[in-house]
């Protein structure tokens, strides 16, 4: 197969597998989510998920969020590690959406990825998921099967994103991200596959070599 031809076939199997794609991450609007994101950095969604209602029913907008005290905010987050840089940083992006957006979580690449705490992959979920704005966030998950499907030379994440992007059609790459996420989790994982023995793996690593 060549490397279209696996990414088509991949595309074929994860649509049969997950045809709808629910967000893992819960959230009410485009605040909650892009906290919920920050907060998944290092950290798993179940996790998130788990620590998420408590801040949340303190806060679900930047107004009130930027009244909750970062102490306060870094009691609550603490499960999800790291907890003194996000909670700074989820009480000062609040305050820049505040007084530089309107209060509004912005639909700009450049303005999101300049708030505290946000990088690229945050703000591409973000874009994606609340937005609607084609994009293709690569975690440990898509960067792993895309080297481990010889979708790209797996050099770091830059990379990858771009080497899906070019073999993806970019109508499904909102969709995609997540099912792959989905297939990592459940069928390919670091440890439970070798590469050779999930479905997708046996086809395009063994099976049509």
């Amino acid at each position: 197969m060549t490397k279209q031809q696996r990414a088509d076939f991949i595309v074929k199997r994860l649509e049969e597998l997950y045809p709808e794609t629910p967000i893992p991450l819960d959230h009410t609007n485009s605040f909650t989510l892009l906290v919920a994101v920050l907060l998944s950095a290092q950290c798993t969604d179940v996790r998130v998920n788990q620590v998420t209602p408590a801040l949340f029913e303190l806060a679900t907008t930047p107004d009130a969020m930027a009244e909750v005290p970062v102490e306060r905010i870094k009691a609550i987050i603490r499960p999800c590690g790291l907890s003194p840089r996000k909670s700074q940083a989820i009480s000062d992006l609040s305050k820049i959406l505040l007084d530089q957006h309107g209060g509004d979580v912005p639909e700009d690449w450049a303005a999101l990825e300049a708030l505290p705490g946000v990088g690229h992959k945050t703000a591409s979920v973000v874009m994606a998921q609340a937005f609607g704005v084609p994009s293709f966030p690569v975690d440990t998950h898509i960067h792993r099967l895309a080297k481990r499907w010889r979708l790209a030379p797996g050099k770091n994440v830059v990379e990858t994103e771009r080497y899906c992007k070019r073999l993806f059609p970019e109508g499904k790459w909102n969709k995609l991200h997540l099912q792959i996420i989905f297939y990592g989790r459940e069928y390919c994982s670091a440890r439970g596959c070798d590469g050779k023995s999930c479905d997708i793996c046996h086809t395009v690593n063994v099976a049509r070599r």
